[in-house]
């Protein structure tokens, strides 16, 4: 077999997607194709007091303005996990009395052409009257703050705790040291490459067909169909074609997704929707935004006896669909990472504001986790005077105290930390840093290491997942999958697993996803999930493969059969029989739906770890920092694909490092969104980029899958915001800072801490 399980085979999709072949949702066009525009708030908060849309219909081209009272028999976008109570913050699919943050969506405007909605859009009328803003969470849990909404007691609608407060707190009040910071986490955009963009098509009888980029089609179905729609789900179909980048972002369903199927039932056409990027910057939801007070109490030898954590996250002006459970369920219990801490209290405040909805985004929880606790260590560290290794050291648990129950309802299963952080000081040349340190400062250059070591939950709440097979007559094997590539390379480690599995060639096996009538099973992408669960479904799907092939093969040969490299074998006699004569033989026989399913059915997630080492220079001068060294030892567990792993994680450390010191969505005090184009947010660059990562694993098998993989998507983001920050940190001699490190940030510590180039 050419490729197998463990080689770095090249993408398969590439050659599709890298001359132009690939097939987005706007490339699509449908007979008679109408287009849709969504007219937006321009206030952050205000009462509509009525809407006029006569001129708008009068617009040669525009067939159709469809306001709140047109769809008001759907149901709103659903949050999926709410955790306020009664307190509901319904965001319905046109807003009906008020709106709520800048880009709220108040009409829909459908014509024959773009130009047309577009001009129609304009046309609309909509009378306003602006309310009091909360712009951020200062102003929202402020004594007093006027309320978003208005059967909330305030703008904090819940608190979420874990771990032991009264027992950490008693643990720091005897601590021969504390060390205290105030972290914040910058709100942030997801930028994918490829906009959102959604068409509609109904027809009677057949139902209704959404074709969207997504990161699964069979949630998205269910939801838009049980929550907005009230229609059986048999009549929704969601399809998925290519994904120009998703980052948890398109996970979730949004106004246009419902409007344009609407629209297609209403005017007997298909309608599609097209974001612009200003659309994209106003309305996608944002990541991060959350503001800690954390705590870490040490005794004299630098051992961690507490850690405490007290966190307000931002959830925008409405709970989004996963938004309350982001830096609670999904990063809260991972809070202190894998060190040996005796007591831990993490507790969370929901606050709304009068800005866009805050839900997953690369990482969902994790980074942010584990930026809290590395910038905290490290401080730590500082302070009681010990190097930044050295106190991880004494700290980091060790295999032989493995299995280990964090305190917060998780239960580290396997891992060597140590040897994880001494190999990566070896892959960063630790002990020659004084040496480039001097040379740096010879040039008036200030040279900073950081450090971070990182834990993360991969596929935590997941219990199953599925694949289906159909066997063509030519021995083409066609593999769908309940998860959905929006960049990752699924289709080449499925067909990579599969084919190792079969003893076949990789073109031989054909993987599809994406179509809810093709697949309407499958958890979605999400969560670093896909291989543990994706890849578990191919292995099951696989064996029962086989298991049908051999009956039939037995049959057809009078004879028991043993199966190898594609053929089987009877024992009685040479003859054999391969995919494509048992597939010719008996259609469809060889055809059929596996599930893969964790044991007990008790979620089984997976813990990545790794430890990023991050140089950076900064020029006292200008406040300009750039990565000169980039060094990483990751625990992925089985790597099937490690060039796809470390592409993976190179797309991560842009992320990671785009958040430390550039990216930030910035909002007024009217809940104007100031940085609503890249013209004013901030991307990072290929320049921004390292010019190499020093790239190894040191891996322990996952326990809790049949590949023994752990995720590996959103890895290199957790590490590398802690550790590019920690670096900047040690450059400006200890100074805290807080993302993103702007040059003009930069420049003024550096001044006003007298690192000028004489130091």
């Amino acid at each position: 077999m050419k490729f197998g399980t463990g080689q770095s085979t090249l993408r398969v999709e590439d050659a599709r997607l890298l001359t132009g072949l690939g097939t987005y949702t706007d490339d699509l066009a449908r007979p008679g194709m109408l287009y849709g525009v969504t007219l937006r708030s321009p206030y952050a908060h205000a009462e509509i007091k009525s809407i006029d849309i006569s001129a708008a219909l009068d617009v040669p081209g525009v067939l159709a303005v469809y306001t709140h009272a047109d769809v008001a028999e759907y149901g709103p976008i659903p949050c999926l996990v709410p955790l306020s109570g009664d307190v509901k913050t319904p965001r319905v699919l046109l807003a009906d009395d008020r709106v709520r943050f800048v880009g709220d969506g108040v009409a829909f405007i459908v014509a024959e052409t773009r130009e047309a909605a577009r001009a129609g859009a304009e046309a609309v009328w909509v009378d306003y009257e602006e309310l009091p803003v909360v712009a951020s969470m200062d102003d929202a849990i402020a004594p007093g703050a006027p309320k978003i909404w208005s059967d909330a007691a305030s703008n904090s609608l819940f608190d979420w705790q874990v771990g032991d407060g009264d027992a950490a707190a008693a643990a720091a009040a005897g601590a021969a040291h504390v060390t205290r910071l105030r972290i914040v986490q910058n709100r942030v955009a997801p930028a994918s490459m490829e906009v959102r963009a959604a068409l509609g098509e109904y027809e009677d009888g057949a139902g209704f067909t959404l074709t969207t980029g997504s990161q699964g089609v069979v949630s998205m179905r269910r939801e838009l169909a049980k929550a907005i729609l009230k229609v059986p789900t048999e009549q929704v179909r969601v399809v998925t074609h290519d994904v120009g980048g998703g980052f948890g972002m398109k996970s979730f369903l949004y106004p246009e997704y419902a409007l344009v199927l609407h629209a297609a039932r209403a005017l007997g056409r298909p309608v599609k929707w097209t974001g612009e990027r200003s659309d994209a910057f106003q309305t996608d939801t944002h990541g991060r935004a959350m503001v800690s007070d954390a705590a870490l109490a040490l005794d004299a030898d630098g051992k961690i006896l507490a850690l405490q954590v007290e966190t307000w996250s931002d959830l925008g002006a409405y709970q989004a669909q996963f938004g309350p459970a982001i830096q609670t369920m999904a990063g809260g219990r991972i809070m202190g990472g894998v060190y040996r801490i005796p007591h831990i209290h993490n507790l969370v405040h929901g606050v709304v504001t009068n800005t866009a909805p805050v839900d997953a985004y690369r990482g969902a929880g994790r980074p942010e986790s584990a930026y809290i606790m590395e910038r905290l260590i490290e401080a730590a560290a500082r302070d009681i005077g010990i190097g930044v290794d050295e106190i991880r050291a004494r700290n980091l648990l060790t295999p032989a105290e493995l299995p280990h129950a964090n305190g917060l309802g998780l239960t580290y299963d396997v891992g060597n930390f140590p040897a994880v952080l001494e190999r990566a000081k070896v892959v960063a040349d630790w002990d020659g840093f004084a040496a480039r340190q001097t040379e740096a400062l010879r040039r008036g250059m200030r040279l900073g290491r950081g450090m971070a070591y990182y834990v993360e939950i991969a596929g935590g709440g997941g219990t199953e997942e599925h694949a289906d097979v159909r066997v063509a007559a030519d021995g083409l094997i066609e593999m769908a999958v309940g998860t959905q590539s929006n960049g990752q390379g699924h289709e080449t480690v499925y067909a990579q697993v599969l084919a190792a599995r079969l003893g076949i060639e990789m073109d031989q096996i054909r993987i599809v996803q994406g179509d809810s009538d093709r697949m309407d099973v499958g958890g979605g992408t999400g969560g670093s999930r896909s291989m543990a669960f994706g890849g578990g479904a191919v292995l099951q799907c696989a064996d029962d493969m086989i298991a049908r092939g051999a009956d039939l093969a037995s049959a057809d040969l009078g004879s028991e059969v043993d199966y190898a490299d594609g053929l089987f074998r009877a024992r009685a006699s040479n003859a054999t029989a391969s995919w494509a004569e048992l597939a010719a033989r008996h259609p469809g026989a060889l055809d059929g739906r596996s599930r893969y399913q964790t044991k007990e059915g008790k979620p089984a997630p997976t813990f990545p770890n790794g430890c990023h080492i991050a140089e950076v220079e900064l020029d006292p001068d200008t406040g300009m920092v750039a990565v000169t060294r980039y060094s990483i030892v990751d625990d992925f567990g089985v790597l099937v694909n490690p060039m796809l792993v470390e592409g993976q994680i190179h797309g991560g450390i842009a992320q990671g490092l785009g958040q430390a010191v550039l990216e930030n969505i910035v909002y007024d005090d009217a809940g104007q969104l100031i940085t609503g184009s890249f013209m004013d947010y901030g991307i990072p660059r290929a320049d921004v980029m390292p010019s190499a990562v020093a790239f190894e694993t040191l891996n322990t098998p996952s326990p809790t899958n049949p590949l023994g993989v752990k995720g590996c998507g959103e890895a290199g983001t957790i590490g590398a915001m802690p550790s590019v920050m920690n670096a900047i940190i040690d450059a400006l001699d200890g100074q805290q800072v807080e993302m993103p490190a702007t040059p003009e940030k930069l420049w003024r510590l550096a001044q006003n801490f007298g690192l000028d180039r004489a130091a």
